[in-house]
C-alpha cells in the first residue's frame, strides 16, 4: 500500500515522455559495434533490398539464428530509428554516418555522446503517433541537456556534489511538463527535488514506470557524462567538463517540428514528411563538437588520478618529441595508439634498451601505410603495429577485428613483422591481445578470415599458436 507521501505530478502538468527501447539494451554496447560495422560495409540501395541485408546480418548476431522473422524486424526498427544509424532518401536507404564512425572507431563513449547530444523530443525516432500526441502537448524537450543543467546548478548553487535518481529524473522532470514543454529553469526543479527529499517523499520507482529517463540516464552513464554510486545516484562526471559545457550551452535543435509545435496540430502526412530530415540531423557533420574520447579521463576514477596518468604521459612525450612540438590533452589521451605507444616504450625500457625508444613512432593516419606504430624489438629489428581499440562502459566480445584492404596486404608483405594489437577498453579492465603475422595464421589455419572490404578476422584468445595476452604497460620514468 502506498504512503500519503508518494510524488505526484499535476494532472494539468503531467505527459508521460517515452521513447522506443531496444530489445537489446542489456546487451546494448556489443550490439551496436557489431551492427555499425555491418552497417557500414553495406551500399545505398532501395528500402527493401535494404532491410533484407540488414535482416540477415541481424541472424548472424550470437543468438539470433532461430529468432523469428517479427523479433528479426523489431531490432532493425530499433537500430535504425532510435539510433539512427541509416540515412534516407525517399525510397533510397545507405549506412549513415554514425555508423561508420561507430564501426571505424569502436569508441562506444564517443558516438553515445552524439547519440545523446542529437537526441530529442520529438524526433523521428518514435511512431507518426506518438509524434503527433507530443506535438499536441506542445514538448520541445532535449533530455541529456537538460538533466546536466539541472545537475551543473545544483553543483554551483550548493558548492558540493549532487545526484540525480532514475525515480526523480523521471517524475520531476520527464513526465512534468513544465520541464519537457515550458523549459522550466533548473533551480525550480532542483529546489522541488529537494523538497520532496527534505519530506521524504516517495516516488513511483516500478521498472515499467521509470523506465524511459532510466535509459537516458543509463547512456549518459556509457557516454562518461555521467557516473554511478551505490548503483543509484547519478552524478556529473567531473573528468567530462568540457563535453557537458558543450551539451548545456548548445542551441542545436532540430526544428522541423517546430511549426507544428506552435500550432499544437499536426497531420500524419506532415509528420512522414520530416522524417527523412530528422536522419539527415542525427548524421551530419558535427564540425564544431568534437567529442572523441580521452582515455586518460574514461579510464581515471577521480581528478588526482587523471592529473598523474596525464604526468606520466607527458613525461614520456618529453622524451620522444621534439621541443617545437605542441603537446594537447588529446593527443596525450584519446586514440588506443597513445596507450599502445606508451605500453611499446616501457617494454624497450624494461629490456633494457631505452636507447631505442626515440624509434618507436606512431605514423599519422595520412601517410596510410598500413600500420598505427612503428616499433622496434630488443634486437633493433622493426616491429610493426596495427591498433584495433573498443572503449566501452563494459567489456565487449573481443575476438574480431576488421583489416582494411591496405592494413591486409601490409600484413602480407611484413608477415612475421606485423602486429595486430587488439586493446579492449572498459571502465573496469583494460585488456590487450597481440596477434603476430595474421596472414601466416590465416594460411594455417589458426584464424578465420573473411574478405569483406579487406578482411573480418576471427580468432580464439585461448590458443597460444593464435597470440598472447600482454598487461598493458605504463609509461614510468
Amino acid at each position: 500500500m502506498w504512503s500519503d507521501y508518494i510524488y505526484e505530478i499535476p494532472d494539468d502538468l503531467y505527459f508521460r515522455i517515452h521513447h522506443v527501447r531496444p530489445r537489446f539494451k542489456n546487451d546494448v554496447e556489443n550490439v551496436l559495434v557489431y551492427m555499425a560495422t555491418e552497417i557500414s560495409k553495406m551500399n545505398e540501395a532501395h528500402k527493401e533490398k535494404f532491410a533484407d541485408l540488414l535482416n540477415e546480418a541481424i541472424r548472424r548476431y550470437p543468438g539470433n539464428a532461430v529468432k523469428e522473422l517479427k523479433t528479426i524486424n523489431n531490432w532493425r526498427t530499433e537500430i535504425s530509428s532510435l539510433f539512427g544509424f541509416l540515412e534516407y532518401n525517399g525510397d533510397i536507404v545507405k549506412p549513415g554516418r554514425r555508423a561508420i564512425e561507430l564501426a571505424q572507431k569502436e569508441d562506444l563513449v564517443e558516438f553515445f555522446k552524439y547519440y545523446l547530444y542529437n537526441f530529442q523530443y520529438p524526433g523521428a525516432h518514435l511512431k507518426v503517433q506518438e509524434i503527433a500526441k507530443q506535438i499536441s502537448a506542445g514538448i520541445h524537450f532535449k533530455p541529456a541537456q537538460y538533466i546536466l543543467s539541472v545537475l551543473k546548478y545544483a553543483e554551483e548553487n550548493t558548492g558540493s556534489r549532487q545526484y540525480l535518481t532514475k525515480a526523480e529524473a523521471c517524475h520531476c522532470i520527464f513526465n512534468d511538463l513544465r520541464c519537457t514543454r515550458d523549459n522550466e529553469a533548473p533551480e525550480k526543479v532542483w529546489k522541488r527535488i529537494i523538497e520532496n527529499r527534505e519530506n521524504d517523499v516517495e516516488y513511483d520507482e516500478t521498472g515499467d514506470v521509470i523506465r524511459y529517463a532510466g535509459d537516458i540516464l543509463d547512456y549518459m552513464e556509457i557516454a562518461n557524462l555521467l557516473i554511478v554510486y551505490g548503483g543509484k545516484n547519478f552524478y556529473i562526471n567531473k573528468l567530462e567538463n568540457e563535453a557537458v559545457l558543450k551539451f548545456t550551452n548548445s542551441t542545436e535543435w532540430f526544428n522541423q517540428y517546430d511549426r507544428f509545435i506552435q500550432n499544437r496540430y499536426a497531420t500524419y502526412e506532415e509528420i512522414k514528411e520530416c522524417y527523412d530530415e530528422w536522419f539527415k540531423f542525427v548524421n551530419r557533420d558535427i564540425k564544431e563538437t568534437d567529442f572523441e574520447t580521452d582515455i586518460l579521463a574514461f579510464i581515471a576514477n577521480d581528478v588526482e588520478e587523471y592529473q598523474e596518468l596525464k604526468k606520466q604521459s607527458y613525461a614520456l612525450y618529453d622524451k620522444i618529441l621534439e621541443k617545437s612540438d605542441v603537446i594537447k590533452t588529446k593527443d596525450i589521451g584519446d586514440m588506443g595508439e597513445s596507450l599502445v605507444h606508451s605500453h611499446e616504450c616501457q617494454r624497450v625500457k624494461i629490456g633494457g634498451r631505452e636507447d631505442l625508444i626515440h624509434l618507436i613512432k606512431r605514423i599519422p593516419t595520412q601517410f596510410a601505410v598500413g600500420y598505427d606504430i612503428q616499433s622496434v624489438e630488443l634486437d633493433e629489428r622493426k616491429r610493426y603495429i596495427e591498433v584495433k581499440t573498443t572503449i566501452s562502459s563494459k567489456p565487449l566480445h573481443f575476438n574480431k577485428v576488421h583489416l582494411t584492404p591496405n592494413e591486409w596486404n601490409t600484413a602480407n608483405t611484413m608477415r612475421d613483422r606485423y602486429f595486430v594489437y587488439r586493446l579492449m577498453i572498459s571502465k573496469t579492465e583494460k585488456k590487450l591481445f597481440l596477434i603476430q603475422d595474421p596472414v601466416g595464421l590465416y594460411k594455417r589455419d589458426l584464424i578465420d578470415m573473411i574478405p569483406k572490404d579487406g578482411a573480418d578476422i576471427t580468432f580464439s584468445t585461448t590458443r597460444a599458436e593464435v597470440g598472447n595476452f600482454e598487461e598493458l604497460l605504463t609509461w614510468t620514468n
